[in-house]
């Protein structure tokens, strides 16, 4: 049985976390997937050698908009956070119309609600599938291999959504800037690392009021992300989604604050946080759609 011949479909990448092109996190997404096979997606996904591409489908649920399936180079992901917002800005330029006031997006995780704030977007952070410290032992060897003595790790936990992040927060942003870790002894772990750039001491709250432009405001925190096989991950919506419920969860936030990723790689990532009262917690930013055409597929 001969091969199905390769059809053209309408393909897009774009920079998410970012307003300027080649300053974000790229995506590639396609579009009008439905008949693609599991092996044709992760083939693609092999080909675009990005962190992901994602492939547009029909939900299978009415109270989704649009289901979207997410590829790494290696395998596939329940959930991610700058595909999610990449995916969206995707289906809306390809003319899709949300059925109620918000964007609901069908993944493996889950229904993820997807809001639109002015031009931006923001996805609601989903529920945490682990959470708590890490084991002493682990906190040990990731801070060996970030090469920072042990003391210098302030806080640490599972901030696990999907991805299965780690998190340790150190004592500065600047101390998080000037890492130089050995890439190769982190290759089986996810991890995410986090410091403030405020003062120890000062209120946030004083800083980062509710209601600050997110593309304006001096970011709190300074985040940077590891992952499998010791890549540096430009801008992780997901890891900034965990690191968020897990700041809020053990002490007062302010209700909006700006995180900044991609720092040492030349890239420009702000994730802007929202903290509902009594509600979710929004992780969005920024899409530039930067490539517009066609792939063979």
């Amino acid at each position: 049985m001969s091969p199905t011949a390769p059809v053209l479909r309408r393909f897009l990448q774009l920079d998410v976390f970012a307003d300027r092109p080649q300053r974000g996190n790229p995506l590639a997404v396609v579009l009008d997937a439905d008949d693609l096979s599991d092996a044709d997606m992760q083939r693609v996904a092999r080909w675009t050698n990005l962190s992901e591409t994602t492939f547009l489908l029909a939900p299978t649920t009415q109270e989704a908009d649009y289901r979207v399936r997410i590829f790494t180079p290696s395998g596939e992901l329940p959930f991610a956070g700058h595909p999610t917002l990449g995916t969206a800005r995707a289906w809306l330029w390809a003319g899709g119309e949300p059925t109620g006031e918000q964007i609901i997006q069908e993944c493996a995780a889950g229904l993820i609600t997807v809001r639109r704030d002015g031009d931006r977007l923001a996805f609601a952070a989903p529920p945490l599938r682990r959470s708590g410290p890490l084991e002493e032992a682990d906190v040990i060897g990731l801070a060996s291999a970030l090469g920072v003595p042990r003391s210098s790790v302030l806080a640490h936990a599972w901030a696990d959504n999907g991805p299965g992040w780690r998190v340790l927060e150190l004592e500065s942003a600047q101390q998080v800037l000037s890492l130089a870790p050995d890439l190769a002894g982190m290759a089986d772990a996810k991890l995410g690392v986090v410091g403030r750039h405020d003062p120890a001491g000062t209120d946030p709250a004083d800083t980062h009021a509710a209601g600050t432009d997110p593309a304006r405001a001096d970011p709190l925190y300074e985040v940077r992300a590891f992952t499998l096989g010791g890549i540096e991950d430009p801008v992780t919506g997901s890891l900034n989604a965990g690191i968020a419920q897990w700041l809020v969860g053990r002490e007062p936030m302010p209700a909006r604050w700006t995180a900044a990723q991609g720092t040492v790689l030349e890239r420009e990532g702000r994730i802007d946080v929202q903290v509902e009262a009594d509600g979710p917690i929004w992780i969005g930013g920024a899409t530039v759609l930067t490539v517009e055409g066609s792939i063979l597929v």
